[in-house]
C-alpha cells in the first residue's frame, strides 16, 4: 500500500481559510506596489507581470498576469498577448537555466470552478522534475513542493531575467 505524505507550507492554511490581505484584487494591489501584500515581484514589461507565487506548487513556480484587471483570457488584446507569450517563453528558459526541470505545467484557470482563486487572469507557469508528485496529486491534495527560501529564488529568476534581456522594473519588498 502506497503511504499519502503531506507537505506543509507555512500560511497557506489560514490564506485558504479567508485569511487574505484586505484589498479588492491581489494582483492589482502588487501591481500598484501595494504595502499590504507581500512581493515577489520578477519582473514587469508594458502590458504583463511576472511574480513568483506565494504558495508555490514547486520552486520557481511564477505567475504571468495582465497590468490590466482581466478575468478572462478572451479579454486579452493582440499586444498582450503577444508579450504574455513572449514572457512565458523567457520564463520557461530563466527556469531551465536555473533549476533544470525535465518538463513544465504552463496554463490558466478561468473562473472559480476550474480551480482559479483570484479573479484577475493569470498564467501559471511551473517547473516539474523527474519522480515529482503529479499536477492532479499536487492539485487535489493541496500539497506544494518547495526546496529553497522564496527570497532566494526570486534573486536568482530577476538576474536570469537581466541575463535574458529583460529589464527589471520596480520594487520588491
Amino acid at each position: 500500500m502506497r503511504i499519502k505524505r503531506y507537505l506543509i507550507v507555512p500560511g497557506k492554511l489560514s490564506y485558504v481559510r479567508g485569511k487574505k490581505p484586505e484589498v479588492n484584487c491581489i494582483l492589482c494591489a502588487l501591481r500598484d506596489d501595494d504595502k499590504r501584500v507581500t512581493s515577489l515581484l520578477v519582473t514587469k514589461s508594458e502590458h504583463m507581470i511576472v511574480t513568483l507565487n506565494l504558495y508555490p506548487y514547486s520552486t520557481g513556480h511564477l505567475l504571468i498576469f495582465p497590468k490590466r484587471h482581466l478575468t478572462d483570457i478572451r479579454q486579452f488584446s493582440t499586444e498582450e498577448v503577444l508579450d504574455l507569450f513572449r514572457l512565458q517563453k523567457l520564463s520557461m528558459k530563466a527556469l531551465e537555466d536555473i533549476y533544470q526541470p525535465t518538463g513544465f505545467n504552463t496554463g490558466f484557470n478561468v473562473g472559480t470552478t476550474s480551480g482559479a482563486s483570484i479573479e484577475h487572469i493569470h498564467c501559471h507557469v511551473i517547473p516539474r522534475h523527474e519522480k515529482e508528485m503529479d499536477i492532479l496529486e499536487l492539485i487535489s491534495s493541496d500539497s506544494r513542493v518547495t526546496v529553497e527560501d522564496q527570497w532566494i529564488t526570486l534573486r536568482k529568476l530577476q538576474a536570469a531575467f537581466v541575463e535574458l534581456g529583460e529589464k527589471i522594473t520596480g520594487e520588491t519588498h
